[in-house]
């Protein structure tokens, strides 16, 4: 049986991996409403177009600054967000289109 949109099973072993760790899950969370969850900082960018910077995602989550690092790029790697490089700043937005084709894969495949 294979998923929707070609995302087969390695894929969904990788999401399902990355969004078991409880962090990178409340990461996901408050990405998908940024001007709620992080309007007490002040952005550098458009939060909706452009994401929001990886300080902000360290300050409000408490993490060390290596760690949510190395939580946005498993998150990334899963094809859950996507960068954007604003200065000397990374920024990060959900990658909706993304997310969208993993909710059809396991309605699929589930």
């Amino acid at each position: 049986m294979a998923a929707a949109a070609g995302l087969g099973p390695d894929v969904l072993i990788e999401v399902f991996k990355a969004l078991g760790n409880p962090a990178r899950l409340q990461i996901m969370q408050w990405l998908k409403d940024p001007d709620t969850h992080f309007g007490a900082y002040e952005p550098i960018a458009d939060r909706r177009t452009v994401g929001v910077c990886v300080t902000h995602i360290q300050a409000k989550s408490g993490l060390a600054q290596s760690t949510v690092s190395s939580y946005m790029s498993t998150l990334e790697r899963a094809g859950l967000v996507r960068p954007t490089r604003v200065g000397k700043f990374t920024h990060y937005r959900r990658d909706e289109e993304r997310l969208a084709e993993l909710a059809a894969a396991i309605d699929t495949t589930l």
